[in-house]
């Protein structure tokens, strides 16, 4: 069995802000395009234009329909991937440690090579981050982009996860949580992030972000005015663009 480091230097992670996700799925999408051509083996499709495609994602955005206490509709879009916990139970349960946490900056990773695809590691996720490649016969999981956020060769901007720098609205945050005065830190602190089903034990890093409350104008989201469906805002005037056609 693979054992945890007794610390790490780092804790890379995201904060995920539900506020400004929208659900559009150019995370899902950029995450899909950078992993089929970096690090490990590309992210296998089945059938994919058929009657019942699948493949490998490392990234998914679910949507729910919600109610509020008022009893108004809302819809709340949850992105999904690995939470690169402290106490990583699929790291631990791992038989040939193929499944491995870095000490340098606690980035949760798999080592393809000895991977046998057993299954036990999406077993002991109490997230369900962790997907089979039905091609590769290995278990496939969000690297952070680990080989885009240490390159170089790419601009200094370009230096974080692809889904952080796709997201249109700026919902995603990449950052070091062991560090108090990082960005995903202090964002965390003035938003009241949580962590994700800290009853498990797990103790991941990511944090997500709660939705501001909307009768507060002055905690209201930054794109309230863009959604506005009044004459003054985007949703307006593409709601008067839809009534032409």
């Amino acid at each position: 069995m693979t054992q945890l480091p007794a610390r790490t230097d780092k804790k890379l992670g995201l904060a995920i802000d539900l506020d400004t996700c929208v659900g559009c799925q150019a995370c899902v999408t950029a995450c899909k395009g950078w992993n089929d051509q970096g690090y490990g083996v590309p992210l296998s499709d089945q059938d994919p234009y058929g009657a019942k495609p699948s493949g490998t994602f490392l990234n998914r955005v679910h949507t729910y329909q919600a109610e509020t206490p008022e009893g108004m509709g809302v819809t709340v879009n949850f992105p999904r991937s690995c939470l690169h916990c402290e106490d990583a139970p699929c790291v631990t349960v791992c038989p040939t440690g193929a499944s491995y946490k870095r000490a340098e900056d606690g980035i949760v990773l798999v080592n393809e090579d000895i991977c046998i695809g057993c299954g036990l590691c999406a077993w002991a996720c109490p997230y369900g981050a962790r997907e089979m490649d039905q091609a590769a016969g290995v278990m496939k999981k969000c690297t952070l982009c680990v080989d885009r956020i240490y390159n170089e060769n790419l601009p200094e901007e370009d230096r974080v996860p692809a889904c952080v720098r796709t997201c249109p609205t700026g919902a995603r945050h990449f950052g070091d949580f062991a560090d108090p005065d990082s960005s995903v830190s202090r964002l965390t602190a003035d938003r009241g992030g949580y962590a994700l089903m800290p009853d498990m034990g797990t103790r991941p890093v990511n944090r997500y972000l709660p939705p501001r409350p909307k009768d507060a104008p002055d905690q209201a989201s930054p794109l309230a005015p863009l959604l506005d469906i009044k004459a003054s805002g985007l949703a307006g005037w593409l709601d008067r663009m839809l009534g032409k056609i």
